[in-house]
């Protein structure tokens, strides 16, 4: 994806299709990653840029082990 802005687009797309074909696990999946984009773009009003699934995951996790940033 190039934005963020088309990657929400394309997931709700994808979440009625899903909806609509009664795939209820695809459609729990793409509601949770919908939910966490979202979340990631309040967080980041600026940012246009698509993230990688490991920034999103560290912007809602940030004390996760993978997520910390040592200063040595």
């Amino acid at each position: 994806m190039d934005s963020i802005d088309a990657h929400i687009a394309q997931d709700r797309s994808e979440l009625e299709k899903a909806r609509n074909e009664g795939d209820k696990p695809k459609a729990a999946h793409l509601e949770a990653e919908l939910k966490d984009l979202e979340t990631y773009k309040a967080h980041h009003p600026g940012e246009s840029k698509d993230p990688s699934p490991m920034e999103v995951y560290c912007d809602l996790n940030p004390e996760a082990p993978g997520c910390l940033v040592y200063d040595d």
